[in-house]
């Protein structure tokens, strides 16, 4: 439960038609397997007490008195057990019979959520038995017991309030106006849905589909449990067919017909997070809800969801093609605007042989391609300088032959040393004056060369670079529109290798695939002794796949120092050090406040991601903040390597 995850289970035992007896061994047997995973919240189907398939016989005293007597033995196994159990089971009030969720937490009948919307077509009609929810809570009399009896049922953890659940039953996440949609606006986090849904042909894709999207408008995770084995075949079959998502993504299913449960962790905090984000996202609580408390011993969560090592990246070779595709269209389309309302005659780009001034280079070329104007009509400028290699400059001035576009190369050695002179700097101090010159000398060339054609100067900077602010203020860090503005290096990389891969240009491919394997460098210090780039940035600030990793979490999740370590120990567990992972966590958040000024400062560029570090768009953050509070948190993580 530590850092806000609740791990979730839904599962179905095999159970006998009506044979209660039988159906509270197994579903007891459920939660003793389930307990000894650690599990914190168990959904189970429909009806499993009696099973969904009774018919008629839920109309006979015998099976009711059957499943209280179940549901019972249930309550009494499960004293000692912290975890929260939602199973289904009919109950008898007030002279009706109600399809319910019973919720039970040690060894007590926390409350009974009758279903509402009760379908009665097709294969079922189950109002020939049950009622639906009345809409005022109420209370069942069992024993000496007084349990809460309604659909406006909220069970929050005392001990984590972020995790708050709410309950409906199968055919309620059908309707249009589902009761999870008043359960979340009225707090609740995690949905269960105890269902009995049975497979027909396609059904399985559009329940997944219907469960993913349900998840993701109520921005809540949902744990969605279905009937399996043991329900009759007199007319239907059941497959079992388990769900858990969490606002929109489907962290974990069953397979129909295996027989299996669905397992993993629902990050209850990040909801939190997220809906306190989204202005339009319910304030006002509905009326009629009641909540119920109940608590768990804080404890670590083991995790076994997948949390990519590039969050930025989709993991299938099709879903990442087309997340590419899409970059580089709003890439275009956003620079293809600029340059009409501008009425620029020219795009001028600074032109290095390294990934980022390629990248903007290509969406330079689709956008005067989507204009019907010459590629010519782009000025790429190599401007090479002390640290220059031969690889990036040909690299360079392949690429722009390659795409057709003019290229003017102009040396700036003699202007940087004769501004050295004016300043009284020295030749072989090679400090940040030394590097910071070559980049605003660039900077100038290419605004001057803009207004000598009448043109408009392309940023290249990415999205991973201004979160570390890993640019020269008034130098590269300035333009007249940044297209690579909301791309992270490692979606950089892949773009371009996308483009590598689609061309029938067997020399233009040569060449990205060459900068692809290019390391990443300013080149602002005199090369190596071989001519081999001598300054590599990812030496100096860390591997940016980190950095992506880090900036994901930490600005578009906001999770807690801490929470972004433990994640990213998680998902780099065999690559990186826990130490390793830590120092350059503690220079993200260093860099990360220190560089905002930046940032506040930035040109226009076109949002493409979730992720934007825009001062007009999604972020805004003063230059002065102090990053105290997110420092003494990392500087209290105890490293205990395995």
């Amino acid at each position: 439960m530590q850092d806000g995850w609740i791990k979730t289970v839904a599962a179905a035992p095999s159970i006998r038609v009506a044979d209660c007896a039988y159906n509270a061994q197994q579903i007891i047997a459920c939660i003793k397997r389930a307990e000894q995973a650690q599990v914190q919240l168990l959904v189970l189907p429909e009806l499993c007490m009696t099973g969904y398939t009774c018919g008629d016989l839920f109309l006979q005293p015998t099976l009711l008195e059957g499943a209280r007597e179940g549901l019972r033995m249930v309550c009494e196994k499960s004293k000692t057990t912290e975890l929260l159990c939602v199973l289904g089971v009919p109950v008898a009030h007030a002279g009706k019979l109600y399809n319910c969720a019973a919720v039970i937490q040690k060894g007590k009948v926390l409350g009974l959520v009758p279903k509402t919307h009760l379908p009665n077509y097709n294969e079922f009609y189950e109002k020939r038995h049950f009622e639906p929810a009345p809409v005022q809570n109420s209370t069942v009399q069992w024993g000496e017991e007084c349990i809460p009896f309604g659909s406006r049922l909220l069970f929050r953890c005392q001990t984590m309030p972020d995790f708050c659940l709410g309950v409906e039953v199968c055919e309620d996440v059908w309707v249009p106006q589902a009761p999870s949609v008043m359960h979340t606006a009225a707090g609740a986090t995690v949905i269960a849905n105890v269902s009995a849904s049975d497979e027909t042909i396609g059904k399985a894709e559009y329940r997944r589909a219907l469960i993913a999207m349900q998840s993701a408008r109520l921005v809540c995770g949902y744990v969605y449990a279905d009937a399996g084995e043991g329900e009759s075949t007199t007319d239907m079959v059941f497959a079992g067919h388990h769900i858990i998502a969490e606002n929109g993504a489907v962290l974990a299913q069953s397979a129909p017909f295996s027989g299996q449960m669905a397992m993993s962790e629902i990050d209850v905090s990040r909801l939190a997070g997220e809906r306190r984000r989204m202005t339009t996202f319910p304030a006002a609580r509905p009326d009629g809800y009641e909540e119920i408390a109940f608590s768990m011993v804080q404890r670590p969560t083991a995790l076994t969801r997948a949390v990519p090592k590039q969050p930025f990246v989709p993991s299938g070779q099709a879903d990442r093609a087309g997340r590419c595709e899409s970059i580089l269209r709003m890439q275009s389309m956003g620079l293809k605007k600029r340059l009409e309302h501008s009425h620029s005659q020219t795009a001028v780009v600074g032109i290095s042989g390294g990934l980022d001034s390629c990248l903007a280079l290509l969406v330079m070329v689709r956008a005067m391609d989507a204009l019907k104007r010459p590629r010519t009509d782009i000025v790429a400028v190599t401007m090479p300088c002390f640290g220059t290699t031969e690889r990036t400059r040909s690299n360079a001035e392949v690429l722009c032959q390659r795409l057709g576009v003019t290229l003017r190369c102009i040396d700036i050695g003699q202007a940087v040393q004769a501004h050295f002179a004016d300043i009284g700097h020295a030749m072989d101090d090679h400090n940040v004056v030394f590097e910071n010159s070559q980049a605003r000398e660039r900077t100038q060339v290419l605004m001057d060369i803009a207004n000598q054609t009448g043109g408009l100067v392309v940023g290249t900077g990415d999205l991973s670079e201004l979160a570390l602010g890993w640019a020269t203020y008034n130098g590269d860090h300035m333009s007249m529109y940044g297209v690579n503005a909301s791309v992270p290096k490692t979606l950089v990389r892949h773009i371009v290798r996308y483009e590598a891969e689609r061309t029938e240009d067997a020399a233009l491919r040569e060449v990205l695939l060459d900068i692809l394997d290019t390391p990443v460098s300013p080149e602002l210090l005199p090369a190596q002794e071989d001519g081999q780039i001598a300054q590599k940035t990812e030496d100096l600030v860390g591997p940016y796949e980190l950095h992506d990793f880090f900036l994901y979490y930490a600005i578009r999740w906001a999770f807690r120092p801490q929470k972004v370590f433990r994640l990213a120990c998680y998902a780099f567990a065999g690559d990186y050090e826990r130490r390793t992972i830590l120092f350059w966590l503690k220079t993200f958040y260093r860099r990360f406040f220190n560089q905002q000024f930046k940032r506040s400062c930035l040109p226009d560029g076109p949002k493409v991601g979730s992720v934007t570090l825009s001062p007009r768009g999604d972020w805004r953050m003063p230059s002065d903040a102090s990053a105290a509070l997110w420092q003494a948190e990392l500087d209290a993580i105890q490293i205990e390597e395995a």
